[in-house]
């Protein structure tokens, strides 16, 4: 259980200090403080529990107002790159069989995230590497919501990718590492 709440542990500090901190995720601070992430250690070592899992977890948003957005930090099983995308994949289409297109999307992050077409030493990669492989359940109408209230969303993405490679691969790689220290506290 150690291994799970430290990974929990590690996540947050990541979602303090390198999603917020960078402001990699701009309308993260907003349910950071608002206590409304969710941050759920998950094996992978079966995808079926870990499938099973995340379908709980949909299940809670819908029962559950006061959580925005769920973090599935996957413990173990996800550690290669490419097994974690099959999961991925397999966890996208499970959401549309039981109907919850439209209601959640999933965000992905691994330690290893390479976007495909990019090279793998482009710090452009550091907007969805992460301490572990998780999938990030996210509310299509919270989503939406935040998406309204800022100028040019559309633009997000580049302002992150001139943010990341102004910084560049080593300070990146030590912001995450530091991260990964992290085992409790704030």
């Amino acid at each position: 259980m150690t291994d799970a709440v430290d990974s929990l542990h590690r996540t947050r500090a990541w979602v303090e200090n390198f999603v917020v901190g960078l402001d990699i995720c701009p309308f993260a601070r907003r349910e950071l403080e608002r206590d409304s992430i969710r941050y759920v250690p998950v094996s992978a070592a079966s995808p079926e529990q870990a499938l099973l899992a995340l379908i709980d977890e949909c299940q809670r948003l819908d029962s559950d107002a006061s959580i925005e957005t769920t973090l599935v930090v996957l413990t173990d099983g996800a550690e290669v790159f490419d097994d974690y995308l099959d999961l991925l994949g397999l966890a996208e289409a499970l959401l549309d069989d039981q109907g919850y297109e439209g209601v959640y999307q999933l965000a992905s992050f691994h330690p290893d995230y390479c976007f495909d077409g990019v090279a793998e030493d482009d710090p452009a990669n550091y907007t969805n590497r992460s301490p572990h492989p998780m999938l990030h359940l996210l509310r299509e109408a919270g989503v939406e919501q935040a998406l309204s209230r800022f100028a040019h969303p559309e633009r997000i993405p580049e302002r992150n990718v001139e943010t990341l490679r102004r910084l560049g691969n080593r300070a990146l790689a030590e912001r995450l590492l530091a991260c990964c220290r992290s085992t409790g506290g704030r």
